[in-house]
């Protein structure tokens, strides 16, 4: 018995007989908003322990030398042919790029665009004797009166200012006089070899995309007329332009073509030329290009324009607006990924693709002529690395990037220039997960602390209600 009392003796929590206390109606409120107090601060705080918390620090890059970073881009060009549309980052990116001709809605007209391998091609005559003319000058209004008499229009879309154009102007009246010669245009009128000058015929030249001189175009007669424009579909012609080779391809394409039923359609399309000489013009004046290049983690370009290496472009013609429809740095994250990277970080990703559905579209016209779109991109690395079980994991690794952009007047052919550069710099995003501890810590506070708090205002209220009584009865303090 002695031993149970010196043990009681040292109880922290002395109990007070039922019988000695008082309840109240203002402590039983107290409770009762105590509780409450209670059960809302530890659904804020379970809430807090199971989120998750990051810190955000700058750090310096060191993964920046000897490796390369993907660059994925789609790209619609309105008014640059497929046919000259050339990408250039100083590497060969031929097999990650497609290229699809597109109307003046920016929707795809086809199948992808393939233009086929184009020989090293012999651009001429050497001008060695005096030469007539012999094709048929072909303008807006006799153009397609010309084209629906004859089964075959072989055309040249030229400018007198061009050089290759003038290389090719002796060869192509030799074999224009040659097939006029040979097939009569009373007589036979299977073909018909004419020339357009695209510096006086503007809008028959637009008509047909011609955006590089010279530009030999093979127009057909009969079931690939077009319904919608009444225009007949045509090849473009990338074979060697000697007379010899000129006039032996005119030659292929009258062969099939009976000479009775020239005034009939054409049915038969065979021809005895290699698709390396001929193949489908666009048929629109618009480009799509889309895909990904590999590019090294330095300052560079990426550049799109027009190029041949046998044709001439009107700089004052050529009009590179364009609409971005993605344009992204690194690998593309799935889903999953960017609703984890979420979770983690609600912040990161808002700059992947700080260009989409961008458009930059310029007018054609003396004000906007050699007009040079440039845009100027400032790219930041950012990893996220998860924390789990005292191992770190990197979740992923991503390029977010700011964009400048501007027009400027050049008097060379407009293109349009991306320039990127990034920064030595990157965005660590940690996670910092919580321990069972520390939440536990964190509910007795919250306990204890509610519970002091309301055991201290229901005292003050206590005595406040004592003392009110008191003054009532004229007691004195």
């Amino acid at each position: 018995m002695t031993a149970t009392s010196k043990i009681k003796s040292v109880d922290f929590y002395r109990k007070i007989p039922r019988d000695l206390t008082e309840a109240s109606l203002s402590g039983a409120g107290l409770s009762i908003i105590a509780a409450f107090s209670m059960i809302l601060l530890f659904g804020m705080e379970l809430n807090s322990y199971l989120a998750v918390s990051t810190t955000t620090t700058v750090i310096v890059d060191r993964s920046m030398d000897g490796e390369f970073l993907r660059m994925e881009f789609n790209l619609s060009f309105p008014a640059l042919s497929c046919e000259f549309a050339s990408v250039d980052n100083r590497l060969n990116i031929t097999k990650t790029l497609q290229k699809f001709s597109i109307d003046p809605n920016l929707r795809p007209t086809g199948a992808e665009f393939h233009p086929g391998p184009i020989p090293k091609v012999n651009h001429g005559d050497e001008v060695d004797e005096e030469y007539g003319e012999g094709s048929v000058v072909l303008r807006g209004d006799n153009f397609d009166a010309y084209s629906h008499q004859h089964e075959i229009l072989f055309v040249n879309f030229y400018a007198p200012w061009c050089y290759w154009s003038n290389r090719l102007k002796p060869s192509w009246e030799k074999a224009a006089k040659i097939i006029k010669e040979r097939y009569d245009l009373e007589e036979d009128g299977r073909i018909l070899v004419g020339k357009v000058d695209c510096t006086k015929d503007i809008e028959l030249c637009k008509s047909h995309h011609i955006q590089g001189y010279p530009s030999i175009r093979i127009f057909r007669k009969g079931s690939d007329v077009r319904d919608n424009h009444g225009h007949h579909d045509h090849e473009s012609y990338y074979g060697d332009r000697d007379t010899g080779s000129l006039v032996a391809t005119m030659e292929s394409l009258v062969a099939p073509i009976p000479l009775e039923s020239h005034k009939l359609a054409l049915e038969d399309k065979s021809n005895r030329t290699s698709d390396s000489v001929k193949r489908p013009a666009p048929l629109t004046g618009g480009c799509r290009i889309e895909g990904f290049v590999r590019v090294k983690k330095v300052p560079g370009n990426l550049v799109i324009s027009a190029h041949s290496g046998a044709h001439s472009f009107d700089a004052s013609m050529m009009n590179m607006s364009h609409y971005i429809s993605h344009l992204s740095f690194g690998k593309r994250l799935s889903l999953s990924m960017i609703s984890e990277v979420n979770r983690l970080s609600p912040y990161v990703g808002g700059s992947v693709d700080r260009l989409t559905g961008k458009s930059y579209m310029t007018n054609q016209g003396d004000a906007n002529a050699n007009v040079t779109i440039e845009h100027y991109l400032q790219i930041v690395k950012t990893e996220v690395v998860s924390r789990k079980k005292s191992k770190e994991f990197k979740l992923l690794e991503e390029y977010e990037y700011t964009a400048h952009s501007s027009l400027v007047h050049s008097p060379d052919i407009p293109v349009a220039k991306f320039h990127f550069e990034l920064s030595p710099m990157q965005v660590l995003v940690t996670e910092n997960p919580r321990s069972f501890s520390h939440f536990i810590t964190n509910v007795c506070a919250i306990i204890g602390g509610v519970f002091t708090v309301a055991g201290i205002l229901d005292s003050i209220l206590q005595n406040t209600i004592r003392l009110v009584k008191k003054v009532e009865l004229g007691k004195q303090f």
